[in-house]
């Protein structure tokens, strides 16, 4: 695809879209090094360094909810702009650049850091890029510093190859300029399915993609334009990321998603059995690769991993504490993973779950939760486990320990992102102290939480404030596929959501120290 000469290949016309990735979190990375038995991040503060930021949601947060020094950098100027604008809201002193890789590698200033975390953007890099970022890690990060980095891989994306190469080559022979990128891949799109429509025997023989594309053309444009219409798009095995970033004295240490560590909800007994008995770890990962038939990793690397011992990892995982992110009703009984479903038992995950709420949803270490008469059929071993799922699924969140500054700067972070939904709903999280990451807050909550902060108090004044912010840009809301035209029936709609946000949603939030 056409774009800036800056850009290197990369779709900079229009802006990727503003998501936050939890995996990005320190606090999540800390807990699963521990959960996989090795030592956790450097002693905090934290110095971090993000790669390829985005409009820079994750950053920012982490920077707001976090004691340490946050930089980053993203090439294109109003991603950073953008950024930048979030990080002096919050008065957090995060250094968000627009500089290249190779322009932030030889700044002079760069510190060494204890993280440098790259979410997705390994795989739509050259490969030019991708050995500067393994210099840049090998000189600046610190001994025993965590790499955190996600990227498409083989061999789950290797049947979709051959239709991302179609899109993309009608995109750039087929398309003009004047149609814009927006044009050029729905031109793509339309083009590639007359040759399914055509017979194509490659399509007959790989059903699944003509699935995929269908999948693709529902998919939000800004996020299609940069997952698949860049120029460089490299998908790759594990075993070639580890051998890359071998070069910078990194090993491959645990999966960045806590659910990927729970082989008994992944594999049936004939794989689990299968990956036991390797011992090689590139080729054990590589193997789990073929089995799940996996399109997407999310990998922490160290420089210098350090085993705990047995004793050290139970005692330090013991001491974690937890906090829910959800209503307890709202904890999922079902589990999505690579395989399909699994049940989460009631018997193990309902009294701790019920223990956790209580008390005002007081974060509980594993060992307080050991120590529960509810809980006393289970080993502390089960509780971890079970506790590492729930983080899985979102529904729990390691906890860190207040801090002042941290607080004020969340406050204000979360001010600003409150006023920000009064005319527009792309950033759907706000920043949690105790938890040091995003927690999801839809825009219609943000718009209740900010009726709350400037002295609404009843939910009939919080609908209408929300309304207001609706009516004011013509927007109506959506329920059961119909919209809601009148002003009454979108005034009973937010009614009716404002109070099950009075009784679900605030006593989560005000536990979170998010309002």
């Amino acid at each position: 695809m056409t774009g800036s000469q800056w850009a290197s290949g990369y779709v900079s016309e229009i802006d990727y879209t503003p998501g936050y990735y939890r995996e990005l979190c320190p606090g999540l990375m800390d807990f699963a090094l521990a959960y996989r038995g090795l030592g956790g991040l450097p002693p905090r503060p934290l110095r971090y360094l993000e790669l390829g930021f985005g409009q820079g949601l994750s950053i920012n947060i982490h920077a707001a909810a976090n004691a340490g020094e946050f930089w980053g950098t993203d090439f294109n100027p109003s991603h950073a702009a953008r950024a930048k604008s979030l990080a002096l809201a919050c008065g957090s002193g995060a250094v968000l650049l627009d500089d290249s890789f190779a322009e932030l590698s030889a700044r002079p200033d760069l510190p060494e850091f204890d993280v440098i975390a790259l979410h997705g953007i390994w795989s739509w890099i050259s490969d030019e890029n991708r050995r500067i970022i393994v210099d840049l890690i090998r000189r600046k990060l610190v001994v025993g510093g965590v790499v955190y980095l996600s990227y498409n891989c083989l061999p789950g994306w290797a049947p979709a190859i051959p239709l991302r190469h179609l899109m993309t080559l009608h995109a750039e022979t087929a398309g003009s300029d004047a149609q814009g990128v927006l044009g050029r891949m729905d031109q793509a799109f339309g083009f590639t399915q007359q040759v399914i429509d055509s017979g194509a025997a490659y399509f007959r023989a790989n059903p699944s993609v003509v699935e995929r594309l269908k999948l693709i053309v529902a998919q939000n444009r800004q996020y299609l334009a940069h997952e698949y219409f860049t120029r460089d798009w490299h998908p790759m095995h594990f075993s070639d990321v580890a051998e890359m970033l071998s070069e910078a004295k990194l090993s491959y240490a645990a999966p960045a998603h806590l659910l990927d560590h729970i082989d008994m909800l992944n594999f049936s007994a004939e794989a689990k059995k299968l990956l036991d008995g390797i011992d090689h770890p590139v080729l054990k990962e590589s193997v789990r690769d073929y089995v799940l038939n996996q399109q997407f990793r999310r990998d922490l690397f160290v420089k210098g991993a350090r085993k705990l011992y047995p004793v050290e990892r139970r005692e330090r995982l013991l001491r974690q504490r937890f906090v829910l992110t959800v209503a307890d009703r709202d904890v999922p009984s079902k589990v999505k993973v690579a395989a399909g479903e699994a049940n989460l038992q009631e018997s193990i995950y309902g009294p701790i779950v019920e223990a956790l709420a209580e008390d005002g949803r007081r974060p509980k270490s594993a060992g307080e939760l050991a120590h529960d008469p509810r809980l006393k059929q289970l080993q502390s071993s089960q509780i971890v486990d079970a506790l590492a799922v729930l983080v899985g699924t979102g529904s729990v969140h390691p906890a860190q320990d207040g801090d002042v500054s941290v607080k004020a700067r969340t406050d204000a972070l979360n001010a600003h992102l409150c006023n920000l939904a009064r005319s527009g709903d792309e950033i759907g999280y706000l920043a949690s102290p105790l938890a040091g990451g995003g927690i999801p807050v839809p825009r219609i909550h943000q718009l209740f939480l900010l009726a709350m902060a400037e002295g609404r108090r009843s939910r009939a004044e919080w609908a209408k404030y929300a309304w207001d912010a609706f009516a004011a840009q013509g927007q109506r809301l959506i329920k059961e596929g119909r919209t809601l035209e009148s002003a009454e029936d979108n005034l009973a709609e937010l009614a009716a959501q404002a109070e099950e946000f009075e009784a679900r949603r605030v006593p989560v939030l005000r536990a979170l120290m998010t309002c």
